[in-house]
């Protein structure tokens, strides 16, 4: 290994030099347990401005327990969140249900409102939202959110005349409508044909490009990592076992990693 590429490449405790003045996510030294159960041990990652960083992990190893200690719906242990910049565990509720409104989440299985048209789909965090959002035209933002996902045609349907496929995008769309700076996905291929998930692959990859939100991406698809990803970081017995790219990593001979990239 050349030592050009040893330096773009950490592992474990040798990311955890320094801060950067820029990052929108700071998860320093995480832990979470429950009871005996260690989930995350010391766990730690940073998230720039118009970053697309990806977390990969066998099933159990703790991604979604991260995901929900960063929206503050679990209590982590030990370590320090901090979202741009304020620290979760110290926001109360209020605090934190507005910090949220920058927070963009793609749920696994979408969770769109099924009694609800597509507009109406959209409305619902706009209009929860109001402060936030008082200087948009709610029905242009909601046609300019969905032209965006290249679905503005769906506006008057139901969650159940849509496809897998185009529900994850009206999912997105819903994530999008508050103009987050940061946007976490859960799994954002899973259960799709190899040809959705390309195309939710490269609209990513476009709402990376158009609104220049930061994303943390949990899941086990590498051509994900791959094609979506700027870095990805190595979830393993709680802890943050490597990070870089995935070439940078798939090229690192480290044991661990080559026998998670090689059987994900």
């Amino acid at each position: 290994m050349n030592s050009e590429l040893a330096q773009t490449v950490t592992l474990g405790n040798d990311q955890k030099s320094g801060i950067l003045a820029t990052a929108l996510l700071v998860v320093d030294g995480v832990c979470k347990s429950f009871g005996d159960l260690k989930v995350l041990d010391g766990f730690s990652l940073q998230l720039g401005p118009g970053e697309n960083l990806a977390i990969v992990g066998k099933s159990g190893s703790g991604k979604s327990v991260l995901l929900k200690c960063i929206i503050g719906l679990l209590p982590y242990d030990q370590g320090s969140i901090r979202v741009l910049g304020r620290e979760i565990a110290r926001l109360s509720e209020k605090e934190l249900d507005l910090l949220r409104t920058e927070i963009g989440f793609l749920f696994q299985g979408s969770a769109l409102y099924d009694s609800m048209t597509v507009r109406e789909n959209l409305q619902f965090p706009l209009r929860r939202h109001r402060e936030k959002m008082a200087g948009f035209n709610e029905e242009g933002l909601i046609r300019d959110t969905l032209a965006s996902v290249g679905l503005e045609h769906t506006i008057d349907l139901l969650p159940e005349e849509l496809s897998g496929g185009m529900q994850r995008r009206i999912a997105l769309a819903r994530t999008l409508i508050l103009r987050p700076q940061i946007i976490l996905y859960d799994e954002p291929t899973s259960g799709l044909d190899p040809v959705t998930s390309r195309e939710i692959i490269e609209l990513i990859l476009e709402v990376q490009a158009k609104y220049n939100a930061a994303a943390l991406i949990i899941t086990h698809d590498m051509q994900c990592v791959r094609l979506a990803s700027n870095r990805m970081v190595i979830l393993h017995e709680g802890k943050d076992y490597a990070t870089g790219t995935y070439q940078e990593l798939n090229d690192w001979d480290d044991p661990v990693i080559q026998a998670f990239l090689k059987t994900s």
